[in-house]
């Protein structure tokens, strides 16, 4: 079993990180401002399934294979890049509503779940996260090292989905007002659009 002093260090630090703004919780604001806290949610809900995933693939080992292996680093990349930059370029050329009943739900809340997760697994630098950070909490004698790294895993993907909860919160009750503006209900497409565009771009260029 983990040691008090581990988890609580380890608890912490996770805290630091997913309260910081990245690329899931950019993906959880968009979603949550332009279709409604409900598809928020589900968006933040999607990104810890794809967490959960990376969270086993460290456990068994194919996140080390990444590590070691350029072409399939590339591979996964630019595979998560492209998919980013269509759910983009999608939402830059979508007509928009034109009153608030239209407006409310642009995508579902099943949708954004499924997209939400490719986005997550489809990110190599997650995978390396994973099978970086958590062994540096693994304590032999804190028992078997498959359990500690599942239980840590666990743990980070709780604490992210707390957070990306409560983004999606506030980033939903904003989306209500803002939504009342027929100039921002006409533009907020295009400005989703640019967030997952950005994203894409950003993980293509990304070093390993």
């Amino acid at each position: 079993m983990i040691d008090a002093t581990t988890l609580a260090a380890y608890v912490a630090i996770v805290l630091g990180f997913v309260f910081i703004p990245g690329p899931a919780t950019l993906l959880t604001v968009a979603r949550a401002t332009s279709s409604g806290t409900r598809v928020g949610i589900a968006t933040g809900a999607g990104v810890a399934a794809g967490d959960l995933v990376h969270t086993v693939m460290a456990v068994v080992g194919l996140s080390a294979i990444i590590a070691t292996s350029a072409m399939l680093f590339s591979i996964i990349k630019y595979l998560g890049a492209a998919y980013l930059i269509y759910l983009g370029i999608r939402a830059l050329f979508e007509r928009p509503a034109t009153d608030l009943a239209a407006g409310m739900r642009t995508i579902g809340v099943g949708a954004a779940f499924r997209q939400a997760i490719l986005a997550e697994v489809l990110n190599p630098k997650t995978a390396l996260f994973f099978l970086a950070f958590l062994p540096q909490f693994v304590k032999p004698g804190n028992g078997s090292a498959v359990v500690q790294l599942l239980v840590l895993g666990v743990l980070f993907v709780l604490i992210g989905l707390f957070s990306t909860v409560v983004f999606a919160l506030a980033a939903g009750r904003l989306g209500n007002f803002l939504r009342r503006n027929p100039t921002i209900l006409k533009w907020q497409g295009k400005v989703v659009g640019g967030i997952y565009c950005a994203l894409g771009l950003r993980l293509a260029l990304q070093d390993r």
